[in-house]
């Protein structure tokens, strides 16, 4: 189930909300937890045993954790032994196949895959769960004695699936103790719309472009239209995560829960450093405190500095999927920042605003033709039409075509894509009120008739 769904949005949500606000307070977790489970469980019923073998055994462990007589030897091999377990869980089940072609391909062997389904969310939940441990041992949370609430902190239905990642240190209170009131449940109503019509009416609108050029033979393809291809491609990753991501952040107000951002406007970056702090915030912050900084972050010497880098853009590539392309993709990053860091910034500085902002898109665009292609082939073929290598005209009447009949959309997305302009006066209530329902009918008329309604990020 996907939030952009009319099964969600007029039978699961209703339903969802009238019995979580008839209910007393000692039990709205337990109807949270339920209902996450029966969402979950819509698409793939099997793999709830997964999600709940995690949350027993972090738990589990977490109680351990609290144990004022254990050793600190023994305390460190409890949290390594959650990291092992929850490791295994998604490396199994999200890695076992990559690396058993890898084998075949490279010992001449016949392993057989397991070509089992990957869970949906399960690289989301797991890093989720994984936070709860650190957190526990570094004393910056406390153990969670009420299993009703910290299986509702892992299967939290708004961002289960596909974030944003919440640390359980930024919800622990709000565990036991939140509010609901008229302002936060409207302002979480709006903030819902506007992530759905980001997802309907421009993330799925934009995907059309680039599946239509996607599709075609990178060998045909003008250097223009390549280049239309992967804008659009950037533009469909943005608006269908960052509207899921306000989607999530919406239910969560309506809930009483206050998840941190997970977007800021990235493709006013001017520069990949600034670009990697406004995009995917949560997992770019998950990293930096579990990985970054337990390895030294910047405090041992500029070589062990470079290694924590692209240790950790090499696991950000991997954990976005089971393929090289995603690696490249990281390291990719991994080196971009790495030269930012020592030299690029101080240069940058010293050019103009525009020129930032040119040099940030275009690296950004190179990688997400990284990022798109699980086909190494597939993704040089692209690269050789975006360079004008294939021998075609730099664009062709398809081109024209194609720029004409998204032209409107496409100065939409970049106008979306700005900060909203600043102004001392508010939109009229009712003015407000309208446009919502505006933006919220028209999703919906999209949704009863589309068949194009994907969501990139569930692969992950």
């Amino acid at each position: 189930m996907v939030f952009s769904s009319l099964l969600f949005l007029f039978l699961f949500l209703p339903a969802v909300l009238l019995v979580y606000f008839l209910s007393p307070w000692r039990v709205k977790n337990f109807v949270l937890f339920v209902s996450s489970l029966i969402f979950y469980a819509w698409g793939e019923p099997v793999y709830i045993a997964i999600m709940l073998l995690s949350t027993i055994t972090d738990y589990s462990f977490g109680l351990l954790l609290s144990s004022p007589k254990l050793s600190s030897v023994q305390r460190k091999w409890i949290v390594v032994s959650s990291i092992i377990v929850n490791l295994t869980l998604l490396g199994y089940f999200k890695y076992a196949d990559f690396l058993i072609n890898n084998i075949n391909a490279l010992l001449g062997t016949q392993i057989p895959l397991t070509e089992l389904a990957l869970p949906i969310g399960i690289s989301f939940y797991t890093f989720q769960s994984m936070s709860y441990i650190i957190d526990i041992y570094r004393g910056t949370a406390k153990a969670q004695r009420n299993w009703i609430d910290f299986a509702t902190f892992v299967a939290l239905f708004p961002q289960l699936v596909a974030g944003p990642i919440v640390q359980y240190s930024t919800i622990a209170e709000q565990l036991r103790h939140r509010t609901v009131n008229a302002s936060l449940f409207a302002e979480g109503v709006r903030r819902f719309i506007i992530g759905l019509a980001k997802k309907v009416l421009l993330a799925n609108n934009i995907g059309l472009l680039w599946n239509t050029i996607s599709s075609s033979s990178a060998d045909t393809l003008p250097a223009l239209t390549a280049w239309i291809g992967i804008i659009a491609f950037a533009f469909q990753i943005y608006f269908d995560f960052s509207g899921y991501s306000d989607m999530a952040i919406g239910l969560g107000l309506m809930l009483g829960f206050r998840f941190n951002e997970n977007f800021n406007k990235p493709y006013t970056a001017q520069s990949i450093t600034d670009f990697w702090r406004r995009w995917h915030i949560s997992l770019s912050t998950w990293f930096r405190d579990y990985v970054y900084i337990p390895l030294g972050g910047n405090r041992k010497g500029l070589w062990k500095q470079i290694r924590n880098i692209l240790i950790v853009w090499l696991l950000t590539g991997i954990w976005h999927g089971a393929s090289w392309n995603f690696m490249l993709w990281g390291l990719y990053f991994g080196v971009i920042l790495i030269f930012e860091k020592w030299v690029g910034l101080k240069l940058l500085q010293r050019l103009p605003s525009w020129l930032r902002h040119s040099y940030a898109l275009l690296l950004i665009l190179i990688g997400w033709v990284f990022f798109a292609f699980d086909e190494l082939p597939h993704m040089a073929n692209y690269f050789s039409a975006m360079a004008g290598a294939n021998h075609q005209p730099l664009w062709n009447n398809e081109t024209l075509y194609l720029l004409y009949t998204n032209a409107i959309l496409l100065v939409l997305l970049v106008i979306a894509s700005l900060p909203k302009p600043k102004s001392k006066r508010s939109l009229n209530p009712i003015v407000q009120l309208g446009w919502h329902a505006l933006l919220f009918l028209m999703s919906v008329a999209y949704l009863v008739d589309a068949t194009f309604n994907p969501f990139l990020y569930f692969r992950f």
